[in-house]
């Protein structure tokens, strides 16, 4: 009789119960509301900056202006990220709005000393690029400005995903961002993907559309980031 039919130990054992909230679909429900907080969140945060942006309309003249704006995007982000790393999949624990309130207060200062200087080199590059035209410069200059653009903003990706994550000084996460830019590599690439999903529904729906789905980008840049979190944590922490 095999261990499995009725009258052997094993049958009489009662089965381990599941306990409340380990389910697939509570932990859907979990990431679900996770996502929506973050979101909701993300977005009373960013509200000046929505409302200036909003002001100053699409005029490529005002560039300085809408990067001024951005500015409080940067400790927003970070402390998003931060909300989705500490994320429980308990239904029973679930605090999300802490997570992210505590992530703005730990993370804003760290964030802003990458993120104002990021956002500066950004602004001279996208006012170069919009006023190529006059000038007069070959057109593989344009090129070559677009290829520091997209590699800083890779650079600030991993800047980003350090910074919400460890507590480094900002010469050493600027350090430790380029130097993860070449060491892992699939995890740069993985940036790039989501670079070119953000631009790709700027350019095809709304500027809107990114924003909306922030947590789900930053949710994927935190799992292709795993190994620059992971060496990180094993070679650069005490």
């Amino acid at each position: 009789m095999s261990a499995t039919q009725a009258g052997s130990p094993e049958a009489a054992l009662p089965r381990a119960s599941r306990a409340f909230g380990d389910g697939p679909l509570s932990r859907a429900c979990a990431l679900v509301h996770t996502m929506l907080t973050i979101e909701g969140l993300l977005l009373l945060t960013l509200v000046p900056s929505l409302l200036g942006l909003l002001f100053l309309g699409a005029d490529p003249a005002i560039l300085p202006l809408a990067a001024l704006c951005l500015v409080p995007l940067g400790p927003a982000l970070s402390a998003a990220l931060y909300a989705l790393h500490h994320r429980s999949r308990d239904l029973t624990a679930m605090r999300p709005a802490r997570a992210y309130l505590r992530g703005l207060r730990l993370n804003s200062g760290a964030a802003l000393r990458i993120w104002v200087p990021l956002l500066a080199w950004l602004t001279v590059i996208a006012y170069g690029l919009t006023h190529f035209a006059a000038t007069g410069l070959p057109g593989w200059w344009a090129v070559l400005l677009g290829v520091i653009g997209v590699g800083a903003l890779l650079w600030g990706a991993h800047a980003l995903v350090l910074t919400s994550l460890f507590t480094f000084r900002a010469v050493d996460t600027a350090r430790l961002a380029g130097y993860f830019l070449l060491r892992h590599v699939r995890a740069t690439l993985g940036a790039a993907s989501l670079l070119v999903v953000a631009t790709a529904t700027t350019l095809w729906w709304t500027e809107a559309l990114p924003l909306l789905l922030a947590p789900v980008l930053l949710l994927s840049l935190l799992h292709t980031s795993r190994p620059i979190i992971t060496e990180t944590q094993e070679d650069f922490t005490a």
